[in-house]
């Protein structure tokens, strides 16, 4: 064999070799294939579809073409790779579960939420969507620049000039050489909102933008859970949200619950969910489900599952959130091609270069429409000349041999350019009548006084910003359409920024069944003491209002169980509903085992070292323990306390060591000691005795007590009465106490023992859930050992259910928020 010239051979280390074909081969799918532009928000191959289907004329206004005949021209002339590719991604366009707004019409079978495939191609028919038309409209104004095929044969668009903002619209996902994007979907009017505040605004924070864009916003819907992680996504172009399944418990008449399922996270396959449910019953990981099935049809989901009667739907819901795809997390990364190079984005760069990209289409346009318009101006000029002298111009082209004679002597007689002189010679002589002469003129001053608008427009950047806010607001009128997933405020456990949370004064109430809620403080304006009461939150029958404690938004509320345990959440971690509405399961919040209960609750503005929590349980037991051995929570709860069999907490209460401490009994009985009688223990310890107690009686409440300050006692049957402390003298703990309360059958054993100034107003709840809030200074001031007055009008076999006393509320609020009209019969005493 000749050996090979020297020349043509070259030594390389092949360790470079590699890394660079390597590299080189990482940008070509980087670029070429993964990752979305962020001025269209579409990779090569949807860019290519759109392209192909606007080329072939298969626009929203036009019938329906074989979804093969789209394939083949886009793998044909644009996209040399495989075919059923092409067709998977167009079908995942057609698809209103995965797409927000669908950039794909589609006809036929296009695939399922349950993991169905799509028909094959050459069954299913397609054509644009109406808002995909926006994508590629004025294409043929030169707004866009083209390039090379692979095949240098035919042309196609670098980007798309994409009349609304696409990438965060439709979101994006692709995985790339070392890299991955996915950017969740959001509401088009959202968006539109927030790019007119920054074209307006430019020094908007991420924080002021989400003022208009709180969230993703999936074409499944279901409940986006906190908001830290989507500010953290906003900000820095990565975070991690949680999504959860809406679900309904619904109670049948026989006692049983079933779980409704009517949403699920973005991107679950719902056959898998089920199948995974129907797993993990029958592997009993999950207990109490006896039924599940798919009631799912064209009017929506729907996802069956009754719970037994001894379960706890709450319970089963939690697991269920623990081990399925009912509750995924979303990992947010907005990586995108800025000028051809990937780049993590935050939402503010997401809408800045999206903006400048419109002000690049726009501005193109304007000069495209403004040579038009040059050039036909130039052409009526040439006209008016022709017309004005019609005569020479008859005779010299009669007089020319050929037109290129004519030609040339227009262009010297009368001073015309080639294309005038042109259109004059390709002029019909119906242009010289009177008519035709006028439109010829009128023609003219239009395209003067457009030429005039289109060069101002070019020559004003906020004309050019006009432009794109009225087209925008165009857009969002024709196609917005209302948000569809629900975003909260967060579950436990959720590292929640409280810069987003307002701070304001909330009313959590908790229910007997476990239910909770928070409300703003000003929810329930104040009535005459013997009022009828408002219905203040829906229940089950059976169910009734049993805490209610008044707080704010970010203040930690301390909740503590029967079993002595303590759980924790923030004051907006705790969901909002309306005055009339039930609420969530606490159970959705906190790691309660299913025969614990939550009993008491407090909130705590700062852990110090100088505060303690006092404990009272149902037999008279207390304890003192310093607040700072509960400033670190698990979420699955922590000891407070060791409860004793048969015993439970019933109250709890943060004090600096040197109060006074009051315990009430269900016979009436009350003492008082000072705190300091109480030594410090440690959290697990048991307590010692408060007050002893008599036979069938238990403690009903404890309170701390200062000078000058109010014994409020409330019995069942709705009585109560004032009493100044001073009438309850000091005692040893451990002592039966003093009469505080004379009990007969008419005003019933004593639920509740405040103590109060006289300035706040008190709330009763009712075993029926009525409500009745009411100025404390209109109860009577009597002795210790007396019946007291009627606060409120109960119904037949209705009874109180709790008590709380809540701040005075502002008489001008009371006035504004009066919903409901009450008469003077009600109101009356």
């Amino acid at each position: 064999m000749a050996d090979t010239p020297s020349s043509n051979v070259k030594e390389i280390n092949i360790s470079q070799e590699m890394r660079s074909s390597f590299l080189d081969y990482a940008m070509s799918v980087i670029v070429s294939r993964a990752l979305p532009d962020v001025r269209d928000g579409l990779k090569p191959v949807h860019r290519r579809i759109l392209y192909a289907m606007n080329d072939l004329g298969m626009t929203a206004d036009k019938a329906y073409k074989k979804s093969a005949r789209i394939v083949g021209d886009v793998i044909g002339k644009y996209h040399p790779h495989g075919d059923s590719a092409v067709y998977e991604t167009m079908v995942r366009m057609a698809q209103d579960f995965n797409y927000r707004y669908m950039l794909v019409d589609g006809h036929g079978n296009f695939g399922s939420v349950d993991g169905d495939a799509a028909a094959a191609m050459r069954y299913t028919e397609a054509r644009m969507s109406k808002i995909a038309m926006e994508i590629t409209r004025d294409l043929n104004k030169d707004t866009i620049d083209y390039k090379d095929n692979y095949d240098g044969s035919e042309r196609e668009p670098v980007v798309l000039p994409a009349r609304f903002p696409n990438l965060l619209v439709n979101g994006a996902s692709g995985i790339a050489v070392g890299m991955a994007t996915n950017i969740p979907p959001h509401q088009l009017g959202e968006v539109i909102d927030a790019l007119l505040a920054v074209s307006k605004n430019p020094d908007l924070t991420v924080l002021d933008l989400m003022e208009f864009i709180p969230g993703p916003d999936f074409p499944t819907a279901g409940i986006l859970m906190g908001r830290s992680g989507i500010r953290r996504a906003y900000e820095t172009g990565r975070g991690s949200i949680i999504l959860r399944a809406r679900t309904e418990i619904e109670e049948k008449a026989n006692g049983k619950e079933t779980i409704i399922v009517t949403e699920i996270p973005y991107q679950v396959n719902k056959a898998k969910l089920i199948e995974r449910i129907a797993e993990l019953v029958r592997d009993k990981k999950i207990d109490g489900i006896t039924d599940l099935r798919d009631e799912s049809d064209r009017e929506g989901m729907r996802i069956v599952m009754e719970i037994r009667r001894d379960a706890n739907a709450s319970v089963v819901l939690n697991n269920l959130y623990k081990y399925t795809a009912m509750q995924t997390s979303f990992g947010i990364n907005m990586l995108a091609l800025v000028d051809g190079h990937p780049k993590v984005l935050s939402l503010k760069e997401c809408l800045t270069h999206y903006l400048a990209h419109q002000q690049e289409i726009i501005r193109r346009r304007t000069q495209f429409d403004l040579n038009k318009a040059e050039a036909r101006a130039h052409i009526l000029e040439g006209l008016r000349i022709a017309l004005d002298h019609i005569d020479r111009i008859i005779a010299l082209i009669r007089g020319s041999q050929t037109t290129d004679i004519a030609r040339e002597g227009l262009m010297e007689q009368f001073g015309l350019s080639e294309k005038q002189a042109q259109a004059i010679l390709d002029m019909r002589l119906q242009r010289l009548t009177g008519l035709e002469r006028e439109k010829i003129e009128e023609e003219y001053q239009n395209l003067l006084a457009l030429i005039a608008e289109l060069r101002a427009i070019l020559a004003d950047e906020e004309k050019i910003l006009q432009i794109i806010r009225e087209e925008l607001t165009e857009i969002k009128e024709r196609f917005n359409d209302k948000r569809r997933t629900e975003i909260t405020d967060g579950a436990p456990g959720d590292l929640m920024d409280e810069d987003l949370i307002p701070v304001e004064k909330i009313i959590v109430t908790l229910t007997h069944k476990g239910y909770i809620k928070r409300q703003p403080v000003s929810t329930y304006r104040s009535q005459r003491r013997g009022g009828r009461g408002i219905q203040g939150m829906g229940t089950n029958e059976n169910d009734f209002v049993e805490q209610l404690l008044t707080t704010s938004t970010h203040d930690t509320i301390l909740f503590f169980t029967n079993k002595g345990k303590v759980y924790r959440l923030k004051g907006y971690q705790i969901p909002e509903f309306s005055r009339t509405a039930k609420g969530i399961p606490l159970v959705n919040l906190l790691g309660v085992e299913q025969d614990e209960w939550v009993n008491s609750m407090l909130f705590v503005e700062e852990f110090t070292n100088d505060a303690f929590l006092f404990f009272a349980t149902k037999q008279g037991i207390v304890k003192r323990t310093p607040l700072m051995d509960y400033a670190n929570i698990r979420t699955n709860g922590l000891i407070a306390l060791n409860i004793r069999d048969e015993d439970e907490l019933i109250s709890v209460k943060l004090t600096d060591g040197q109060k006074h401490i009051v315990v009430g009994t269900k016979q009436g009985m009350l003492i008082r000691f000072p705190e300091d009688n109480v030594r410090s223990m440690g959290r697990s310890s048991t307590g010692v005795k408060g007050i002893t107690l008599s036979e069938d009686d238990h403690a009903v409440g404890m309170e701390l007590v200062e000078e000058n300050d109010y014994i409020l006692i409330v019995t069942e049957n709705g009585y109560g009465k004032l009493t100044p402390e001073s009438e309850y003298r000091i005692q040893t703990r451990g002592g039966k106490g003093l009469i505080t309360c004379n009990i007969t059958e008419k005003n019933g054993a004593m639920i509740a023992v405040k103590t109060v100034t006289g300035e706040e107003d008190l709330m009763l709840i009712t075993m029926g859930g009525v409500m009745i809030r009411m100025d404390i200074g209109t109860i009577s001031i009597t002795g210790r050992n007396t019946q007291g007055v009627k606060l409120i009008r109960l119904g037949e076999n209705e009874t109180v259910a709790t008590v709380a006393k809540v701040e005075k509320e502002d008489e001008e609020l009371i006035e504004e928020e009066a919903e409901e009209v009450y008469s003077e019969e009600e109101t009356k005493e």
